[in-house]
């Protein structure tokens, strides 16, 4: 019988030099679920997202997905096993089109069919993306940016999504549509690790809550607890 814990962290601590920014912490996400990882900046939240993914090398402890050690394997075999990552900034790349900025988080996929079957997919997810095909990935909206960032993930297949703070830079309205497609994800069967600045509705859209101060995890729970407890309306939720 297959677990529902589809990503579990264990004792996992990672460093920039001699600056530790993870201090061992212990996390999982239930497949389905939407997790958020909260905390002030600096916190560690986008460095714990860097090493499930790959980018920061693990000083100590395991990442687990679907059962399997995925501690200090290549980003690439990371991302073709299903664990994708859309970082912070989108990273749209210039003189690209949409299309070949899609096409670029194909890379871990071989089969031509499945790349085109995948491409169609987005289109139908995101129509603004296939209307825009053939301009400039880098001249789009903040929103239609972060909407082929989140596209160009797909594009990978993913079993999970590492989203680090999807709303950053953008207008209030486009943060509320950003989030809707976040939901609108999760609902069609994609599990989600959220970074995001904006807490409030961050812990609206997920399931469960870890709250991370200083590289450690101070608190846990339903989304919908720690959106109730005093200390954390007092220093992220505002009143």
């Amino acid at each position: 019988m297959t677990s529902d814990v589809m990503l579990k962290l264990e004792g996992l601590a990672s460093a920039y030099g001699k600056i530790d920014a993870v201090k061992g912490i212990d996390l999982e996400v239930k497949r389905g679920q939407i997790v958020t990882l909260l905390g002030a900046n600096g916190a560690g939240k986008t460095t714990t997202l860097k090493t499930i993914s790959g980018l920061v090398r693990a000083k100590a402890g395991r990442v687990l997905f679907e059962g399997n050690d995925i501690t200090g394997m290549p980003a690439h075999q990371i991302a073709r096993a299903g664990v994708v990552h859309v970082p912070e900034g989108r990273h749209v790349l210039r003189g690209l089109s949409v299309r070949e900025n899609l096409e670029l988080g194909a890379f871990t996929v071989k089969d031509p069919t499945l790349r085109k079957d995948r491409l169609e997919q987005v289109f139908a997810q995101f129509p603004i993306l296939r209307t825009r095909a053939n301009s400039d990935g880098s001249l789009l909206s903040g929103g239609e940016q972060q909407m082929l960032a989140i596209g160009r993930a797909l594009m990978h297949g993913p079993k999970i999504l590492l989203l680090d703070e999807p709303s950053m830079g953008l207008a209030p309205k486009l943060v509320l549509e950003t989030m809707k497609i976040v939901k609108r994800l999760n609902e069609g069967g994609t599990t989600i690790l959220l970074v995001e600045q904006n807490a409030r509705l961050a812990l609206r859209l997920a399931h469960y809550g870890y709250v991370l101060e200083s590289g450690v995890i101070r608190l846990e729970g339903e989304a919908k607890q720690l959106s109730a407890d005093p200390s954390i309306v007092q220093a992220y939720l505002g009143n």
